[in-house]
C-alpha cells in the first residue's frame, strides 16, 4: 500500500480538483437511476420498467482523476396523492437545497408533459445551477432528438443541455465535465474505489425490491415496501470458503391480493424473487447468502403516518 499523505488529488492537479454533489430528479421513469448507475460504473441505484421505483436517494460515487461527483439519485417528482408520495416529493425538495447542480433528467423518447414543467419550476426555485439532461438520446431519430432539445430549451434557464445515452454510454464523458465545471474546488469527499455511502441494510433492501417488481402488475411499485429483519454470520463458513450471511427480509404489500401477486402459485414467484435478488446481495456483500424472505400486509400503509415510519419513510 502505497504512502499518499504527501500530495492530494487536489495538489496533484494545481489546486483544481473539483468535488461536490449533483442531485439527480426527474418525474418517474425518466431514466435517473440507470443513468446515475452508467456514471458510476455499478449498480448502485435500483432500475424498473415500472414508475416510481426509487424511494431512497441512493448516492452513487463517480472518481475521476481531476473530480468527484456524488451523485443523488431521487424518486421521480410527482403530484402526490398519497402521504407517501408527499413525503417522497419532500425529500427532492430538501435535497435540492444541499448540492453543487442538479441535473433534470427529459427523456427524448416522451414528449415534455405537465410533470416536466412542475419539476422545472421546482428546481428553478432552489437557484442551484440546473442541467438539464436528455436521457434515452438513441431511442430517438436526430430530428426528433433535436426536436426534443429545442422545447428543452423553451422549458427553462438551463446552465447546460446535454443529450446522453446511459446504455450506449453517448455522451456520458461529457456530462461529467459539465457537471465537474460546477463543482468548488476541493479535495475528494469519500476514499477512491467508493461507490456509495447508502448502508447495506438499505442495498439489500433496494435489490430484493428491484427483484419484486419484475414483471408484476403497474398497481404493486406504489404498495410495495422492503424492510432488512437482520444480517447475520454464521460462525461456519460456505462450502466454497466464503463467509456464510443469514439475511431476513420483510416484504410489505397493501392487500392480501397483493400479497398473492409477489407470493405467486405455490410460492413460485416468491422463490424467483430470492434467488434474483440473492445474486445481487452476493455480489454486494462478498459472501454466500441465505435468503429468508416473508410477505406481509399492512392495511393502507402509504396512508398510514405510524406505518410510514416503521417501515423507514
Amino acid at each position: 500500500m502505497t504512502d499518499q499523505s504527501s500530495t492530494s488529488p487536489a495538489e496533484d492537479h494545481g489546486g483544481e480538483f473539483r468535488a461536490g454533489f449533483v442531485c439527480v430528479v426527474g418525474r418517474p421513469n425518466a431514466g435517473k437511476s440507470t443513468l446515475t448507475n452508467a456514471l458510476v460504473g455499478q449498480k448502485v441505484a435500483i432500475t424498473s420498467g415500472r414508475p416510481q421505483t426509487t424511494r431512497h436517494a441512493i448516492r452513487g460515487i463517480v472518481h475521476r482523476p481531476d473530480a468527484q461527483l456524488i451523485l443523488v439519485d431521487t424518486p421521480g417528482v410527482h403530484r402526490p396523492r398519497t402521504l407517501l408520495g408527499e413525503r417522497l416529493n419532500e425529500l427532492v425538495v430538501g435535497t435540492l437545497a444541499e448540492v453543487d447542480a442538479v441535473a433534470l433528467c427529459l427523456p427524448a423518447d416522451q414528449k415534455i408533459g405537465p410533470g416536466d414543467r412542475f419539476i422545472a419550476q421546482k428546481v428553478a426555485e432552489a437557484r442551484t445551477p440546473v442541467v438539464a439532461v436528455a436521457t434515452k438520446a438513441d431511442t430517438v431519430s436526430k430530428g426528433r432528438l433535436t426536436e426534443h432539445l429545442l422545447q428543452i430549451d423553451q422549458l427553462g434557464e438551463w446552465a447546460d443541455i446535454v443529450p446522453v445515452s446511459a446504455v450506449s454510454g453517448y455522451q456520458l464523458d461529457e456530462l461529467i465535465g459539465v457537471f465537474r465545471s460546477h463543482m468548488p474546488i476541493s479535495p475528494p469527499l469519500y476514499p477512491d474505489g467508493e461507490l456509495t455511502d447508502e448502508p447495506e441494510h438499505v442495498m439489500v433492501a433496494e435489490l430484493v425490491r428491484e427483484a419484486a417488481l419484475e414483471g408484476v402488475r403497474e398497481e404493486l411499485p406504489h404498495s410495495l415496501a422492503v424492510v432488512v429483519d437482520e444480517i447475520v454470520e454464521r460462525e461456519r463458513p460456505a462450502k466454497d470458503g466464503r463467509a456464510m450471511l443469514d439475511v431476513r427480509v420483510n416484504l410489505f404489500v397493501e392487500r392480501d391480493s397483493q400479497k398473492g401477486i409477489v407470493i405467486g402459485t405455490k410460492g413460485a414467484r416468491l422463490r424467483e424473487v430470492g434467488t434474483t435478488a440473492r445474486r445481487g446481495i452476493e455480489a454486494l456483500l462478498g459472501a454466500a447468502v441465505y435468503l429468508d424472505l416473508h410477505v406481509k400486509v399492512a392495511k393502507d400503509w402509504q396512508r398510514d403516518p405510524k406505518h410510514l415510519q416503521r417501515l423507514g419513510f
